[in-house]
């Protein structure tokens, strides 16, 4: 993760305009590594928060489209797994 909100469409005077305001509770190691974080890629802590989140949300959607394309696929008992498994000699 790079910090990519300086590439992004939206500068940054209009992201705070578009933005709400949230408070969040960090282990201070947390904190620091991040602080850190965003120093090192000239970026704020609140950026990097908000990436982090929109990546996992994409990353929600993107298993939620391959749980959907996969929905009427047969479904198979533990047992069953382990039992073809093994007549398949994998296990």
């Amino acid at each position: 993760m790079l910090c990519l909100l300086n590439s992004l469409s939206i500068p940054k005077k209009q992201m705070s305009k578009l933005s709400k305001r949230s408070t969040i509770y960090f282990e201070p190691e947390i904190h620091r590594a991040l602080r850190m974080r965003a120093a090192s890629v000239n970026c704020s802590v609140s950026e990097l928060v908000d990436e982090a989140v929109r990546l996992l949300m994409r990353e929600d959607q993107e298993d939620l489209e391959a749980f959907s394309e996969r929905a009427d696929e047969p479904e198979i008992s533990y047992e069953e797994l382990l039992e073809d498994l093994k007549q398949h000699g994998k296990i």
